[in-house]
């Protein structure tokens, strides 16, 4: 019997192929590396592959460094537990992540005042993929300092014009939604989901640092599962930051199934 943690073995291996990856192949591990612009993806085990070793930890490794792209492993904990120890073995630092699945019936929050969905020519495009960045640079649930106009210096930015043209692309492909929380003209919040046949990811939901505490992570999180369901998706998931944030992830029926990590430098 397929199992969730089955369904997330197949999305995970999934997803970066749809994405434009090509995928390396090392035995028991897979490494995916982006062609052209795009999101730089991992390696990870291959599927149905049996434990990795330290030698091929170190493989991927010096194969990541070659081509210049993040040295990022990801998997799931306890799908494959013996990866950890060559990770480790290899100089990487492990980093875990609360691994949530939707329950089925959860009950859907009511739809937020400042949240809507964007499309791939609204003018606030650039700005909602920026504020997570802003977001993920200040980690944690404390209001920060960030706000407006850090925003907008960091939309103004070269990088943000590509992140934008990437993200258009993938909204009139219909393999990414994306929705913000937007106040005043400004985007406070944002986040996306990524869909392949029936399941979907939310992922990058961040909050401008000056905004949080205002319950926006949670209504941009709920609009995207919303839409995910309304697009067929039957398994919603994604990986929280932290304990505090899986407890916020929580009120809207996110349970933990189980532990995301991710290996990187040391010093990453």
């Amino acid at each position: 019997m397929t199992t969730i943690l089955d369904s997330l073995e197949r999305y995970y291996d999934t997803v970066p192929r749809v994405g434009g990856a090509r995928a390396e192949d090392f035995g028991p591990l897979t490494l995916f590396v982006q062609e052209g612009a795009g999101w730089q993806y991992y390696a990870r085990p291959t599927l149905g592959g049996a434990g990795a070793t330290v030698a091929d930890v170190e493989r991927v490794l010096a194969r990541q460094r070659e081509l210049k792209v993040p040295e990022s492993f990801e998997w799931v904990a306890e799908t494959t537990p013996s990866l950890r120890g060559p990770v480790e073995a290899a100089g990487l630092r492990v980093h875990a992540h609360p691994l949530m699945v939707l329950d089925a019936g959860a009950a859907p929050l009511p739809p937020h005042p400042d949240v809507r969905l964007l499309g791939p020519d609204d003018p606030l495009l650039k700005a909602a993929v920026t504020v997570p960045a802003l977001a993920f640079a200040a980690p944690g649930t404390a209001v920060g300092e960030a706000g407006p106009a850090e925003l907008a210096a960091k939309t103004a930015e070269p990088w943000a014009e590509e992140g934008r043209a990437r993200v258009a692309g993938k909204l009139e492909a219909g393999t990414t939604a994306l929705a913000a929380a937007v106040r005043d003209g400004v985007v406070l919040c944002a986040g996306q989901y990524n869909p392949v046949g029936d399941v979907a990811e939310v992922v990058g939901v961040g909050t401008l640092p000056s905004a949080r505490r205002q319950g926006l992570a949670l209504a941009v999180t709920a609009a995207l599962v919303a839409r995910a369901l309304e697009q067929g998706a039957r398994t919603v998931f994604l990986s929280a930051g932290d304990e505090d944030v899986a407890r916020i992830y929580g009120r809207i029926g996110f349970r933990r199934v189980a532990t995301a990590l991710i290996a990187e430098p040391a010093e990453a």
